[in-house]
């Protein structure tokens, strides 16, 4: 599925995201990576390019049972510049499912196609347990600012591979983060 912006009357929605097959009862350590340990045998995670950026959460979405939890315990809906404002972000509605994010505005304050580029589902990668602790406290509205790496995982032969463009739409325009750390610029 490709990401698809689309207008209905004056609502403006953006469907985004992955799908891959669910996990089968894998054992707890091919879920190293999740909780912030070294990876298990056979899988890798290889740093693409650096990232950091200051982003309003406008949702999460907590996953365990797809073949991506093992790597990515869970997933921000999240907007930046304009869009991440006190007066814009609470106007944003958002839809996680299944690694895909939807969302609509009644009205964009700016063009459709920048609009686009300021609302994202990253997909986020805990670095060390105390990061993944402090996962768990990232909550809807706060405004966060994370560092990490943008990365490529695999395991057994399949791999997941961040987008590398903050301007990308579509299928692979995702960021696969690996957060460094988490600084909280409001709550």
């Amino acid at each position: 599925m490709q990401n698809q912006f689309i207008q209905m009357g004056g609502l403006f929605l953006l469907l985004t995201g992955l799908s891959l097959p669910a996990l089968a009862n894998r054992p707890a350590a091919q879920f190293n990576i999740a909780q912030g340990l070294p990876p298990a045998q056979n899988q890798q995670v290889k740093v693409l390019d650096q990232f950091a950026g200051n982003f309003r959460i406008l949702g999460r979405k907590d996953y365990h049972t797809d073949r991506e939890a093992q790597f990515s315990p869970v997933d921000f809906a999240v907007s930046e510049g304009l869009l991440a404002s006190k007066y814009y972000y609470p106007l944003i509605g958002v839809r996680q499912d299944n690694r895909y994010l939807t969302w609509s505005m009644s009205k964009l304050p700016l063009p459709p196609k920048k609009a686009m580029q300021l609302v994202s589902n990253i997909h986020i990668i805990p670095a060390n347990p105390s990061v993944a602790a402090e996962l768990k406290r990232v909550k809807q509205g706060d405004l966060v600012k994370l560092r990490g790496d943008l990365v490529e995982v695999a395991d057994h032969g399949w791999t997941w591979r961040s987008s590398l463009s903050r301007t990308d739409v579509g299928d692979g325009a995702c960021e696969l983060l690996r957060v460094q750390s988490i600084q909280w610029v409001e709550k």
